[in-house]
């Protein structure tokens, strides 16, 4: 299994070993299952980071599944929706041609950003889910991102707490797909 993600997968701000990502391994093995996961996800990465390296990632490691996790650091930087969804596009494609079913984490920004540019953001992902039929989550960050307690200092990172609740967010589409029951 192969993580594309940004600060929220890359255990920004923790220690790694905490990270949703290790502790999905650690789900894995104490389920029976042998995946290895591997974690290319980088802090501060933009959907157009992750469009320039997938190639590489995908020749290195050859993953079964990728489960994808950008578009936050898109957001935040008010890069246009369409362009995030061109490079979520690419992204999808190439990791399908290789092979690999895909998995889409959504993402939501704060309502700062105004009602039309965070209504467009949003839809990148469904629309993607729907044109591309992959299994999506529609907000990765459900039941952390509103709760202090859950949150770094910063008011955008998961601490260590919020860790399992991040995992239990994704670890239904990552079974689906372990059961083979995602084809794309």
């Amino acid at each position: 299994m192969l993580i594309v993600g940004d600060s929220l997968s890359a255990g920004y701000g923790i220690e790694v070993d905490q990270s949703w990502t290790t502790l999905l391994q650690l789900r894995l093995q104490s389920q029976g299952y042998e995946h290895r996961v591997v974690n290319a996800s980088i802090s501060g990465d933009t959907t157009e980071g992750g469009a320039t390296r997938i190639v590489a990632a995908l020749l290195n490691f050859d993953p079964e599944l990728v489960i994808l996790e950008l578009g936050g650091n898109d957001g935040l930087r008010g890069i246009p929706p369409d362009t995030m969804k061109g490079n979520l596009r690419t992204i999808i494609e190439t990791s399908q041609a290789s092979g690999a079913s895909v998995i889409l984490l959504g993402i939501r920004i704060p309502t700062n950003y105004g009602p039309r540019y965070t209504s467009a953001f949003e839809a990148v992902y469904r629309d993607l889910a729907e044109q591309m039929d992959i299994p999506w989550i529609e907000f990765f960050m459900e039941g952390v991102a509103l709760d202090d307690s859950l949150m770094q200092a910063d008011g955008i990172h998961p601490n260590e707490a919020a860790q399992p609740i991040l995992l239990d967010n994704a670890w239904p589409m990552v079974l689906r797909a372990l059961s083979g029951r995602i084809d794309n």
